[in-house]
């Protein structure tokens, strides 16, 4: 079929131009590189499936209150968008309201910043109950921001009852009044969700299961390593944000024990303050982790900028990566790495983390280290203690061989069973309440 021919269902994706926008002075991030934060920036645009027509960074002298960019900037762009004539041009950047507006007045285009993307995002790879609201929540509260006096179809003067608003309401007011109210609603089925969460991890702490969670900058290799450990088939393509609802699967380990491995959405630069708050439900399950996996992709040369990222939201959540003994930092994508780098790289992860395994999620180098690795975290403040067990106490025994790693089993002469096991000293208080016995 010819172009002119084809249908509107024929039409490829859009078009975007990317401007990564660098700032003056104390705005400007200087531990990443322009033109790395305009490669994610781009990364963000495909993410959408949409097709990159012109990418650039562009230098912000001085910082314009109503536009952002300067007046020949703002020329020199509109001119690209007259030849080019991208569906929009996307912003790196947080823009105002009325920088928004301006620039989309100016450019005669539709105009998104990183914030808007970002939700775009969120909002297409969202699949559970609470991934979507949490995504509205957040979409809710930055379009709240947005509802400036000046859009022309907010002007209009409505009376009436109920939801159409009193007599002299504006239409300005109504949409913040129907905003705040579905604000209000979705924050109370979060809270919702979140008394669920609270009562199904009382219900693991019963039947316990340690928690390993996987955290890392998006695109490092999360949810390949996910995959690796656990079999499972959760999409992993090489996209930002990829994986958006959190994943838990159990996983058995060499020496016989189970963990529960949980897979959070990736982190990002500068992530957006309403997605932040919004996903605060779904990563508090990192807060009460056994152990914390920091995958890295340590092919990106701005390998550290991304580290310092995750540190910085961790942070945030309460927890303190230097001294936070529950942390592995996994050394991911070892196989694209040059034979020769690979010392230097892992003394230098070595130099800032304890605890550091290098691996390659793709190819499986490395999987046995890390899965050793975790069973000795996860031994580490265990007792080593005797029982002595009747034969005929087999949900006892059951339940040892469950939740311990059984070192020695001795079956004397006397029909009595010595269990030597090594046990979590909240899994021994447990056994003495549940069957009344009390190692030797």
């Amino acid at each position: 079929m010819s172009d002119s021919q084809q249908t509107p269902d024929d039409e490829g994706p859009g078009t975007a131009i990317v401007l990564h926008p660098t700032l003056p002075g104390s705005f400007a991030r200087h531990d990443r590189d322009p033109e790395d934060a305009l490669e994610e920036a781009v990364g963000l645009i495909h993410a959408i499936f949409m097709d990159v027509c012109e990418s650039r960074v562009v230098p912000v002298r001085k910082i314009d209150a109503g536009a952002l960019f300067g007046k020949g900037t703002r020329e020199m762009i509109a001119a690209q968008v007259e030849v080019l004539k991208p569906d929009v041009v996307f912003v790196n950047h947080a823009l105002s309201p009325v920088q928004q507006r301006n620039l989309e007045q100016e450019w005669k285009v539709k105009v998104i910043d990183r914030t808007g993307l970002i939700l775009e995002i969120f909002g297409a790879r969202a699949q559970t109950r609470e991934g979507k609201i949490q995504v509205q929540l957040a979409a809710l509260e930055y379009q709240k921001s947005r509802l400036v006096k000046s859009w022309s179809h907010l002007e209009r003067q409505r009376g009436g009852m109920g939801k159409t608003g009193g007599p002299g309401e504006t239409q300005l007011e109504i949409d913040r009044r129907l905003v705040t109210d579905r604000i209000t609603q979705l924050k109370r089925d979060l809270e919702q969700i979140s008394r669920t969460r609270d009562l199904q991890r009382k219900g693991r702490e019963k039947v316990p299961f340690p928690v390993v969670s996987l955290v890392g900058y998006t695109n490092a290799g999360k949810s390949t390593l996910f995959n690796r450990l656990t079999g499972a088939n959760v999409f992993a393509e090489d996209l930002p944000f990829a994986t958006l609802d959190p994943t838990m699967r159990r996983v058995k380990l060499a020496d016989g024990n189970e963990i529960i491995l949980a897979d959070t959405v990736g982190f990002i630069a500068d992530l957006p303050t309403h997605l932040v708050a919004s996903f605060r439900a779904t990563l508090e399950q990192v807060q009460y982790a056994d152990v914390i996996i920091h995958v890295r992709d340590m092919s990106r040369h701005d390998r550290a900028a991304q580290k310092n990222d995750v540190v910085s939201i961790l942070h945030d959540l309460g927890i303190e990566y230097a001294s936070d003994r529950r942390v592995v930092e996994v050394l991911n994508k070892m196989d694209a790495i040059a034979e020769e780098n690979r010392p230097g790289i892992l003394r230098e992860a070595r130099e800032h983390v304890e605890n550091t395994v290098a691996i390659s999620a793709l190819t499986g180098e490395g999987i046995d280290d890390l899965l050793q690795m975790i069973s000795r975290m996860l031994a580490h403040g265990r007792n080593i203690v005797t029982y002595s067990l009747h034969p005929a106490e087999g949900e006892a025994l059951a339940w040892l061989y469950a939740r311990c790693n059984i070192i020695e089993r001795v079956d004397g002469e006397d029909a009595m069973i010595t269990m030597r096991v090594e046990i979590d000293p909240a899994d021994q208080g447990r056994f003495a309440e549940r069957f009344g016995k009390h190692a030797a």
